[in-house]
């Protein structure tokens, strides 16, 4: 056997022994997408009951334990921001029975938090986003101001001196309001509170001078007057309030800052198991059910593919950082 033979040989074997583990662990995973699901699936919600991704994970529940034929059961894991859950989901076996619903703090957390126990971008599958809902840029009653560029024109007529809240130190909240003083150039000063409920208290009093609040917390306080609210934060007006402006329209071109929720999976779920999962998810958040009870509380189903999720996820990732760096917050 001449060299030259030899080596084409041996060329050709390593080829064949590549294309047949390549095509033994393809049929492996095409096999585990047929089988799925096995068994119950889990979706860790990691946050106290009744928030935004709790009621999206209950509804989307209640549909897919129908397609799948199996049971899936919603399990509230709360505490550290997100963290305490999203590490149960990574250490999860990457087969598609344990799933994250999650809100935006999937993406602000890394940016405030040190030693999170996971990758952001590497250790999750992402499946689809699910919902959007608008913060509303709101004032208290007793402040005369009307519109976005009155409160820009007030707040640069005494820097320094107006605030804002949030629901604590690195929330979306606190992310959302940072953002709202960077592109309108304005010096206001960030005073946190523990939580919704306490910030709302201390705009209402006129203690707190703008808050960017989540719809949920925020729509009975305006239909009774409690709350002014002079702007959405997100790109187009909202259902529930089409009289409010956007913050884009009212003065600052291209502002867009949501809430949103996103479901994923284990970074290393086979991707016929995401797609699975995907397309599931994605039919559960058009039924009609589904819609009506969204629109009832302000938010809109946002189905994705997963590699739309991906791109949006690294997006919101750096957009994070970059707030967190104007504020002077580092991950501790």
């Amino acid at each position: 056997m001449s060299n030259r033979f030899a080596t084409r040989w041996a060329g050709c074997a390593a080829a064949c022994m590549l294309l047949a583990v390549s095509t033994a662990g393809l049929a492996q995973v095409q096999d585990a997408a047929k089988g799925y699901p096995s068994r119950p699936v889990r979706i860790v919600v990691p946050f106290t009951p009744g928030g935004q991704p709790d009621i999206v994970a209950r509804l989307i529940a209640q549909r897919l334990t129908d397609s799948l034929g199996q049971q899936v059961i919603v399990d509230n894991r709360p505490g550290a921001g997100g963290m305490i859950g999203s590490r149960i989901v990574v250490s999860s076996n990457a087969d598609g029975h344990t799933l994250l619903s999650i809100s935006g703090a999937h993406v602000v957390t890394p940016a405030v938090r040190a030693n999170l126990g996971y990758d952001t971008a590497r250790d999750f599958a992402g499946i689809t986003l699910v919902y959007n809902a608008a913060y509303y840029l709101v004032v208290p009653p007793s402040l005369e101001v009307r519109t976005v560029k009155d409160l820009i024109a007030l707040a640069k007529a005494k820097p320094g001196v107006l605030n804002f809240t949030s629901a604590g130190t690195g929330s979306a909240t606190h992310f959302g309001g940072e953002m709202f003083k960077a592109r309108a150039g304005i010096d206001v000063v960030h005073v946190p509170h523990r939580g919704i409920p306490e910030a709302m208290t201390e705009v209402m009093t006129g203690r707190i001078h703008m808050f960017m609040a989540p719809f949920g917390s925020t729509v009975g306080l305006i239909r009774d007057g409690k709350l002014r609210a002079i702007a959405v934060s997100s790109a187009q007006r909202t259902r529930m309030n089409p009289e409010i402006p956007t913050i884009a329209e009212s003065g600052l071109p291209g502002f867009n800052y949501d809430s949103w929720g996103a479901m994923f999976a284990p970074g290393k779920t086979p991707r016929p198991i995401v797609d699975r999962i995907n397309r599931e998810v994605a039919a559960a958040l058009k039924h009609p059910e589904v819609v009506q009870r969204l629109h009832a509380i302000g938010m809109e189903p946002a189905p994705t593919t997963p590699a739309q999720l991906d791109r949006f996820v690294a997006e919101q990732l750096k957009l994070s950082a970059d707030l967190a760096q104007r504020a002077g917050l580092r991950p501790e």
